[in-house]
């Protein structure tokens, strides 16, 4: 009896090891590997487990390249994933290069996979092109009208150039500056309107795609249609600036003559002032000459009958003056 435990505990002991190992020694992975054509060791998938390398990710991928055609290293697809790379992207990228005749070599698609970019996106652009769509761009002609223009762009992308070269923000700002440049360089709006192509010829010539990850195959206008009036707007506001310095400049001579204004009336009130005080010395100069003796009676009369007459006289030089009032003057005098 203590014979019979012992084995069907060495038994148990021994399914538990199995158990263990084969769950560890990923022996379903290099069978499929083998049934697939895929030369692979026991103790490459076991030494994967070691350097944390998933044996599924990389056996699966080794299958379908060899499947595909297409000869991939079991060193490669390590190197590629402890890199950070998305190993099974890069060898669906490779397959649906091969099925589209497209040269791409693995260490190609690595890079592109580990420069951020979508690998089997950009292969699939490159069989599909892409319609790039720009948001409204707006442009003022040489009369001043405004033009407003919506572009679509036709790109397939450039599988040399995916490393290193600019993404599709570049290309929407390289068409919006086109359209500015055809707009405003011509005429009136009515040429714009009346050929649109223009715009698609003259952004084509420049070569918009230079030094981006795309090739552009065609830029098609698909809106076009005039805005306001800038011309005239800018005239408006210039005009109203104008008005302002004018009444600016105006108020400052007005000013200016009132300050002179003041300042005449000031000189004037200071010299009646002066003369008033000059007229009223002018009894004491005489009180003082007659008492000294430097003037006498008859020349004090003859002083009175001139001014006197001078009174006379400016009565009558004024009109509105009565002859009575000119008599009563004659009769003093």
């Amino acid at each position: 009896m203590a014979t019979l435990v012992s084995l069907v505990i060495m038994i148990a002991i021994i399914f538990v090891g199995l158990a263990i190992l084969f769950s560890f020694i990923p022996v379903g992975l290099w069978i499929s590997a083998l049934a697939a054509g895929v030369r692979i060791g026991i103790f490459t998938l076991v030494g994967m487990r070691f350097r944390r390398v998933p044996p599924a990710l990389i056996v699966n991928s080794l299958i379908k390249s060899e499947k595909a055609g297409i000869k991939v290293l079991v060193d490669q697809l390590e190197a590629h994933f402890l890199a950070g790379g998305n190993v099974d992207r890069v060898i669906n990228a490779l397959i649906a290069a091969e099925r589209a005749n497209i040269p791409l070599p693995f260490e190609r698609a690595a890079a592109i996979d580990l420069a951020g970019r979508n690998v089997l996106e950009a292969v699939q652009m490159s069989v599909n092109p892409r319609v790039i769509e720009t948001p409204v761009i707006a442009a003022m002609a040489k009369n001043g009208i405004e033009v407003r223009a919506r572009a679509r762009v036709t790109v397939r992308a450039n599988i040399d150039r995916l490393v290193g070269g600019a993404g599709e923000e570049t290309i929407i700002a390289r068409v919006g500056e086109g359209i500015v440049t055809t707009v405003g360089s011509s005429a009136t709006h009515k040429e714009v309107l009346e050929n649109p192509d223009l715009i698609s010829h003259t952004v084509l010539n420049k070569g918009l795609d230079a030094g981006t990850a795309f090739e552009i195959l065609s830029i098609d206008i698909a809106d076009v249609d005039v805005g306001r009036n800038i011309g005239a707007q800018l005239q408006t506001d210039q005009a109203e600036a104008d008005k302002r310095i004018a009444q600016a400049k105006a108020e400052e001579r007005r000013a200016l003559a009132v300050a002179i204004e003041q300042e005449m009336k000031a000189a004037v009130q200071e010299m009646r002032a002066k003369v008033v005080e000059a007229e009223a010395e002018v009894p004491r100069a005489m009180a003082q000459a007659l008492r000294e003796g430097k003037l006498g009676v008859m020349d004090y009369y003859n002083m009175q009958n001139i001014i006197a007459d001078t009174s006379m006289r400016e009565s009558i030089s004024k009109p509105g003056q009565s002859q009575g009032g000119n008599g009563s003057d004659q009769d003093r005098k």
